[in-house]
């Protein structure tokens, strides 16, 4: 099997097996009333995914798991895991059970995520941020996707929606496996080493690319959890009391997560033409801007405001593909699974706090300026990717063009 080919079965495998991530969010609404949320409860949702996804993180990094054991088969069982798990939502009958399964689905998917990026990087040497780009876009379409469902199926039917994540994932699981190997550039499997996941990260290059990461992060998934209560409340805003938005808030909230496949694409593709401090640090820029002007179009018509959603959601998530490349060109061979999986660790860790912070912030200042708080994370990220730039070992990435 050629290496694109394996890039394509492993971007289908992702799609499919990170679908249940969202799957929640996307019928908070029903859960909500189901489960008799308050708006705290409702974030919890979301929350609780990200704080299984860093607990399952942090257990595969410090066992080293992803590089001692083979990526591949990780991520397929892990696949399986996440189907059961949300599965358990479903049909869950009360909020503390549901919640909890929402933790099972989250530490799962830390066995998906990161074990798909090393893969990658075992197949790529001379394009790895476009294959990592192609690989992150396609669990950015399958994070939007329960979205869709969410706009397609009644609202009495919720359940429908995390029935078919479900399946999704068993179906990433299968093709994971089709897989044939973890790649002709996989180091060996290294000797367990309770040492390697603090070595890591105190090596100075890949701090900084981390550091750019949780720039990235403070502002991806609080933008993409909240995107659809933003709309929501803008076309209140216009609307005044007529009609249920939650359809059409749904319906943009595909589009913008959506979109942002093309972002991982465009990222890629030019940060290994133009070096990955360059292109981190123009989408951060970009997506920086968004989040501090797109107040200035809340409740005005769709036709205004749906466009600059559409250019945030490409420019948030165009970097984030090339801080994992900069991290498995910067850390040592034997652990770039361990290095890959610190680093999306440490990034979900911290969107629990974004995610939690907005709507705090809608209730202080409503929903118009509830999303510029995340601009600071892109600001502290453009830093980090700017003195990276300075540094010598920035010479290993990219083919040395930084």
């Amino acid at each position: 099997m050629t290496p694109r080919r394996v890039l394509a079965v492993l971007a289908v495998a992702q799609l499919c097996g990170m679908a249940p991530w969202f799957s929640a969010s996307a019928v908070a609404p029903a859960l909500t009333a189901a489960w008799r949320l308050g708006p705290s409860g409702t974030a919890w949702l979301t929350i609780s995914v990200q704080l299984g996804f860093v607990a399952g993180a942090l257990v595969s990094a410090t066992l080293t798991l992803s590089d001692r054991w083979s990526a591949r088969r990780l991520a397929a069982a892990a696949s399986l895991g996440a189907a059961v798990a949300t599965l358990a939502v479903a049909f869950s009958r009360g909020a503390a059970a549901g919640i909890a399964a929402r933790i099972a689905t989250g530490a799962a998917l830390a066995g998906v995520y990161p074990p798909g990026m090393k893969i990658a990087a075992g197949w790529f040497r001379d394009e790895r941020g476009w294959a990592i780009g192609m690989l992150v876009g396609a669990p950015t379409v399958g994070s939007a996707t329960p979205h869709l469902m969410r706009w397609l199926v009644p609202a009495e039917a919720w359940r429908l929606v995390l029935v078919a994540a479900a399946v999704s994932a068993v179906f990433g699981a299968a093709l994971m496996l089709r897989v044939p190997s973890d790649g002709p550039y996989a180091a060996p499997s290294p000797a367990f080493s309770w040492s390697a996941a603090p070595r890591i990260l105190r090596d100075r290059a890949v701090l900084l690319a981390n550091a750019g990461y949780l720039g990235h992060m403070w502002e991806l998934y609080a933008m993409w959890t909240w995107t659809a209560s933003f709309v929501a409340a803008s076309e209140t805003v216009r609307r005044g009391a007529a009609g249920d938005v939650r359809g059409v808030a749904a319906l943009v909230t595909f589009c913008v997560v959506g979109i942002g496949a093309m972002g991982c694409w465009l990222g890629g593709r030019y940060a290994d033409r133009l070096g990955r401090t360059a292109v981190t640090s123009a989408a951060m820029a970009a997506s920086g801007t968004c989040a501090l002007g797109v107040g200035l179009v809340y409740g005005s018509p769709l036709w205004v405001l749906v466009p600059l959603l559409l250019v945030w959601g490409v420019a948030v998530i165009a970097d984030s593909a090339q801080f994992s490349a900069a991290v498995s060109e910067l850390a040592p061979a034997a652990y770039v699974g361990t290095a890959l999986t610190l680093q999306t660790s440490l990034g979900f860790l911290l969107t629990v706090a974004t995610i939690y912070l907005v709507p705090q912030a809608a209730r202080v200042f409503g929903w118009r300026w509830s999303m510029s708080i995340l601009a600071v994370g892109p600001a502290l990220g453009v830093w980090a990717m700017q003195t990276l730039k300075r540094r010598p070992e920035a010479s290993r990435m990219a083919g040395g063009r930084r």
